[in-house]
């Protein structure tokens, strides 16, 4: 046990909230030891084994005090959903994988509706490819998990899906390129990439566009990647790993690497650590689910996919909560053609013998993918609705807690664990220069209050597969904390709304720079005056088809 007792000064002697003899623990000091804790003006103002005072006070003794759980592919932007994550423990949810478009209006109503968790989000290449290859939709509105899947399902409704299956021409790219920058100068944390879902239509130089334009201002890309899930050559997952790292290293840009719980996770983790080592802010996440979400649509689930590369069949795999039943091959497709938007689960066999490695790989953080919260008719359900009614994947209201049970079962040391859940996760934001996360993932004097409290011998998930349990909150996490107000009580959810936006400062002017082929030329061949017609070797026949 590493001691770091503070002094508390006679002046600060009663606090808002007090915290008697927890285990406080914090990954970045190491610091481990029982303590008294006290919160003033929504930031911790002490750590002392001294009597401390103040207007309301929890016990502790048995519990854990922990810097709240971070979650970085957080896609539960609704009340309800955002409920069944701060009962596991999570203090900032932020949705960096899909993002949201316009940021800026999209922060200024998530900070009108106000929200339990901190939240935050990038700006999402595939709404911005939306906006761009399916004007029909005709959008108008702040676009986020929320509604995300309800357009994209509308998005082929004149018979192309153009946000996942059309190729940018240069002029498209350009305008896609804009409007991330637009987003990433009103304080967005960098871009998202669901390249997975828009394989076939996102190609290799608009993806190194849209982690250049993330890279102009310093912030990260979230990457699900475009092979993610293939077992067989010549589309390996890993493949994929490479294409957006080689990217980040040449940009010394950020990278994020969402979803790596899948074929290849180990060599992804491999590269990653060995890209660290170098100096780059480069790192990966996981749930520990064996299962995993998604729109019944998504292109990855195709027959000549899902059947012929990697052999899967959909009745033991393709699971509708909504109706309680594994999906047939004709039944998935009439609910491709009938249902796009509908969330279904899919299970994975082989991550059941994956599992238990995960939450032994330094940095690998822990993301939950949690969904917004529907009911088995797809309809959002109001806050007040009752957990039973929940009607999608587990991991949602069990990711954080699910994985302190593994981690104990498994004989993880705790310290290793909570930095999965909460610092490395703030760690490698904060590394991009977001002060937010500077002060947050840790337990120490000066930074902001959020904090989990649980029982490290009991805390466990109790949501699973099973209608009616799927959103049902953990054992063992009584009290959550979020800037220093308590949200969690008892390990009852009240109605209150502290968070926080976690946003970069907003800038005057942008850093939006267009490609051409003339500019490219300048910049990377010698001038030779003979070369008056210019060959596009190709490219445009291609993008034509």
């Amino acid at each position: 046990m590493t001691t770091l007792v503070l002094a508390v000064p006679a002046s600060a002697q009663d606090f808002d909230l007090v915290i008697n003899g927890g285990r406080v623990m914090d990954p970045e000091t190491m610091f481990d030891g029982i303590a008294n804790l006290g919160i003033k003006d929504g930031r911790i103002a002490a750590i002392t084994q001294d009597a401390i005072s103040g207007k309301e006070v929890i016990e502790a003794a048995g519990l854990v005090v922990a810097p709240g759980f971070i979650d970085t592919h957080f896609h539960a932007v609704d009340p309800f959903g955002t409920k069944l994550g701060v009962a596991d423990g999570i203090t900032t949810g932020m949705d960096l994988e899909s993002g949201a478009m316009p940021v800026g209006a999209w922060y200024a109503q998530r900070e009108r509706d106000g929200s339990q968790t901190n939240f935050g989000t990038t700006s999402g290449l595939g709404t911005a490819r939306m906006i761009v290859h399916d004007p029909e939709l005709q959008i108008g509105v702040p676009i986020d998990a929320a509604n995300q899947f309800t357009f994209g399902g509308k998005a082929g409704a004149d018979g192309v899906v153009g946000w996942s299956l059309t190729r940018s021409n240069i002029d498209q790219m350009n305008e896609i390129m804009k409007l991330l920058d637009e987003d990433l100068r009103e304080g967005a944390l960098g871009v998202g990439v669901p390249a997975a879902y828009m394989a076939r239509g996102l190609t290799s130089y608009e993806l190194f566009q849209a982690q250049r334009a993330a890279a102009r201002y310093g912030r990260l890309v979230s990457v699900h990647t475009r092979y993610h899930l293939n077992s067989q050559t010549p589309t390996e997952a890993p493949i994929a790993l490479d294409e957006v790292l080689v990217n980040a290293m040449l940009l010394r840009a950020p990278l994020l690497l969402a979803h790596d719980n899948d074929y290849g996770w180990w060599e992804n983790e491999e590269k990653l650590q060995l890209a660290r080592a170098q100096g780059f802010n480069v790192w990966g996440e996981y749930y520990p689910f064996a299962a995993g979400s998604t729109l019944v649509s998504a292109d990855f689930l195709r027959p000549d996919q899902w059947e012929a590369v990697n052999g899967y069949k959909y009745e033991e795999t393709i699971y509708d909560p909504t109706a309680d039943k594994f999906l047939s091959k004709d039944e998935y497709l009439a609910a491709v053609r009938d249902r796009p938007d509908l969330t279904i689960i899919v299970h994975i066999p082989p991550r059941m013998a994956w599992l238990k490695y995960w939450p032994t790989i330094p940095e690998m953080v822990v993301a939950s993918d949690a969904m917004v919260g529907l009911d088995k008719d797809g309809n959002p359900l109001p806050w007040e609705a009752d957990v039973s009614l929940y009607a999608g994947h587990p991991r949602t209201a069990s990711s954080y807690s699910a994985t302190l049970q593994l981690g104990r079962e498994n004989g993880v040391p705790l310290m290793f664990t909570l930095a999965q859940l909460s610092y490395w996760s703030a760690k490698h934001l904060g590394d991009t220069g977001l002060r937010a996360m500077q002060e947050r993932g840790r337990v120490q004097v000066g930074k902001i209050a959020d904090l989990t409290l649980f029982d490290p011998e009991n805390v466990a998930p109790r949501a699973s597969y099973k209608a009616g349990e799927n959103g049902l909150p953990p054992v063992g996490i009584p009290y959550v904390i979020v800037n220093g107000t308590i949200v969690v009580k008892e390990s009852e959810v009240l109605p209150v709304k502290p968070g926080q936006a976690i946003r970069f400062p907003v800038e005057a002017a942008g850093r939006y720079q267009p490609v051409d082929v003339e500019g490219w030329l300048g910049a990377h061949a010698i001038n030779v005056p003979d070369l008056h017609t210019l060959d596009d070797t190709g490219a445009g026949a291609e993008l034509k088809q």
